[in-house]
């Protein structure tokens, strides 16, 4: 019986232990109070969009094309699970999905794109200069790249990161492609709590 007991009393301890132990993100964590820079790109109605009008959100932002055959389409199948996963805390999160290839995404193009994974992803485009100063701003690599013999003429090679912005308006955390749809919901959660 006293052995029991003892049992009972270390494992006791080690959740209360385990329970005090920090939250550790799933994501990159970037440095503590790195404001993300503020832009304004345009919404696939036509809207001005500003990432400083979101605060009091959680702002995912990815860069990608409608016409990416793989990395673009499963992040935003990720990001329906993330958007359908927050239940009545949707209304708390905004994805945004920034084009890296205006040319061919035009605004009708892009919203269909975006709106065929979850009604509330964001799609957002601009000039040319425009997106430049945003992918400067986030280190994001987007480039051409010439298909020969295709009618596509060409793909965009692209950083593929989902980048995290706070509620204060902080860069908080980044994940790579691959990174599962439940370890950013969790890290979300944690932080609208």
């Amino acid at each position: 019986m006293l052995g029991k007991m003892r049992l009972l009393f270390w494992l006791g301890l080690a959740l209360l232990l385990a329970a005090c132990q920090p939250y550790t993100f799933k994501g990159t964590e970037y440095p503590e109070g790195i404001s993300a820079e503020d832009f304004t790109l345009t919404t696939t109605e036509g809207q001005p969009f500003r990432l400083s009008d979101q605060r009091g959100k959680i702002v995912l932002m990815f860069f990608g094309f409608t016409s990416c055959p793989d990395v673009c389409p499963t992040t935003l199948a990720e990001a329906k699970r993330i958007m359908e996963g927050l239940g009545d805390e949707t209304e708390n999160v905004q994805f945004v999905f920034i084009t890296v290839d205006p040319e061919r995404d035009t605004p009708e193009r892009l919203g269909q794109y975006v709106s065929n994974f979850h009604p509330e992803i964001i799609g957002l485009t601009g000039t040319s200069e425009e997106l430049q100063t945003v992918f400067d701003a986030y280190g994001i690599y987007a480039a051409k790249v010439a298909l020969k013999d295709s009618a596509a003429a060409y793909t965009m090679e692209h950083t593929a990161r989902v980048f995290l912005v706070d509620q204060d308006g902080r860069l908080r955390l980044s994940y790579a492609f691959g990174t599962p749809d439940e370890d950013i919901l969790q890290d979300v959660q944690y932080l609208l709590d």
